[in-house]
């Protein structure tokens, strides 16, 4: 489970890489935790949108988010039936942009922070789902949770579970509302698809106030994560900060 990512490419670049046409101003992050504002793409009528929302997912339907569990990460084996997350699956598909994540690795008392990043430091995109919470008062908040999965051997040593890193030819795809709900779960598996490299950090990266590339710093060599190649599909044109539990 995910509960801690990083952006630090430039704003330029990710426009770019993404395809919107929006010119946010977001600066480098590097070390993103819950209920924080946090960079989403969607789509609105065949374009593509860069818009912040709240990583913390909830539904509609919920009176009081206090009275409702964080929801950071998604099951991708449960979210097409669970009633939380049916809807959004089914028509509220998102992209969160990251170009890495941190895991812990428990060892008896102790917990080594782990980045997990591409080796040559590029972007890549969480599957996400998103839904706009009405309060009583009638004021609106877009929230978003990233799509998990098992882990496969090595990064499973980290953790039982990872955030699922979609394929940029399936981009579209997953956007596109059009997609079913069964074509867009086939799109998660392999449940990651690219290259990672895991690397040991400081525990810097355990208090949420650090946000700055020195957290970064490897305190051991990068460990190499080979990942399947991707079954391809044509495309349609990456601590809990508050009491409660975070889960998928």
């Amino acid at each position: 489970m995910c509960g801690r990512y990083a952006i630090k490419t430039i704003p330029e670049v990710m426009q770019q890489a993404f395809g919107y046409d929006d010119r946010p101003n977001f600066p480098p992050r590097y070390n993103i935790a819950p209920t924080q504002p946090v960079p989403v793409v969607t789509i609105d009528h065949g374009k593509r949108r860069f818009v912040l929302m709240r990583w913390g997912f909830i539904p509609g339907w919920v009176k009081d988010p206090k009275d409702f569990p964080l929801v950071i990460n998604v099951r991708t084996e449960t979210a097409r039936e669970k009633p939380s997350f049916r809807n959004a699956f089914a028509r509220r598909r998102a992209l969160m942009p990251a170009d890495a994540f941190y895991e812990w690795h428990t060892q008896g008392r102790s917990k080594t922070p782990y980045m997990a990043r591409r080796p040559d430091g590029g972007l890549f995109a969480f599957p996400a789902l998103w839904e706009t919470w009405t309060s009583p008062d009638g004021s609106e908040v877009d929230t978003v949770a990233m799509m998990t999965a098992p882990a496969v051997p090595p990064l499973a040593a980290i953790h039982h579970r990872t955030p699922v890193i979609l394929d940029p030819a399936n981009w579209d795809a997953w956007l596109d509302p059009a997609t079913t709900p069964d074509e867009a779960a086939a799109l998660l598996e392999p449940p990651v698809q690219t290259e990672l490299e895991l690397v040991a950090v400081s525990t810097a990266v355990n208090k949420v106030a650090n946000d700055g590339p020195e957290i970064q710093a490897p305190v051991s060599a990068p460990l190499s994560v080979a990942r399947p190649e991707p079954a391809r599909r044509a495309s349609a044109a990456a601590e809990p900060p508050r009491q409660g539990r975070l889960f998928d």
